[in-house]
């Protein structure tokens, strides 16, 4: 029987500690062809050579206390024979959107997702409860849409710094900010080259995952975070003004967002 690849992915699937990746396939298979010399399968029911060429020592020993048998590992299946020196990228992914499909067509409580790192098998979302019961964890805590624009912006303009966002956005980011570093889907890239050496923040992996995507290029196009037009706007010396949600078409109806004036007036005494 040919090599199945399907069934020993969906293994590999079930086994993997983390996601499973094109090279993580390939390099199990390389590792299976460099034991092949010091781990020979077995033929079921072959014996030594001196138990076929000496009747004798074939003879049964004394009868010995009888203890419980544990199966023996077969791996003289098909499982382990005429595996391919190489199994291409193409081939791994044909196999894996197979297995994808059955776990679709069956209505599985499974499903096999794609990350930017490779494949995992998850727990379908409508069961997130009953997994969140058994680990005893709080039911996830939603972003709020100051949260999620600040997050656009960074996204799309990363490396960005804070003041940069609150340019583009013409509101206090302090808040947003905290919450995305919390829920670590942004990170602090590193200093800008500006007086100050200001603090520049990027998108993290969790980002990725978060929104449903493999890679930074995945991301819709924007008309309103796109780098040229913003750069234009910004460098434009005939408006002095700070630019408004309207301007970035950015939603302006969201309470309890503080302006870059309140943010930077100090707090009035208590009469």
């Amino acid at each position: 029987m040919a090599f199945d690849l399907k069934r020993v992915l969906k293994v590999m699937l079930f086994a993997s500690n983390g996601p499973l990746s094109v090279k993580d396939i390939q390099t199990a298979i390389s590792r299976f062809h460099e034991q092949a010399t010091t781990l020979p399968l077995v033929e079921p029911g072959a014996g030594s050579g001196e138990q076929r060429d000496n009747p004798e020592a074939a003879a049964p020993a004394p009868a010995e206390p009888e203890e419980p048998v544990l199966p023996a590992a077969v791996e003289d299946d098909e499982f382990y024979r005429d595996v391919p020196a190489l199994v291409t990228t193409a081939q791994i992914r044909e196999a894996i959107d197979s297995i994808s499909l059955e776990l679709q067509a069956a209505a599985s409580e499974i499903v096999l997702v794609e990350g930017h790192n490779g494949w995992r098998l998850v727990t379908h979302p409508r069961f997130a409860r009953w997994v969140r019961l058994l680990r005893n964890e709080p039911p996830p805590v939603k972003l709020s849409p100051s949260s999620l624009e600040t997050m656009a912006v960074i996204a799309y303009r990363q490396p960005v710094t804070r003041a940069e966002i609150e340019q583009i956005r013409g509101v206090s980011a302090e808040a947003g900010l905290n919450k995305l570093l919390e829920r670590d889907l942004v990170y602090i890239v590193g200093r800008a080259d500006l007086p100050g050496r200001p603090i520049q923040y990027g998108t993290t992996d969790a980002f990725l995952e978060f929104v449903g995507i493999k890679s930074l290029d995945e991301l819709p196009a924007s008309d309103v975070l796109s780098p040229r037009q913003i750069d234009a706007w910004l460098q434009t010396s005939n408006n002095p003004r700070a630019a408004g949600d309207a301007d970035m078409g950015l939603d302006e109806t969201e309470e309890q967002q503080m302006s870059l004036e309140q943010a930077a007036a100090p707090e009035q005494p208590a009469s």
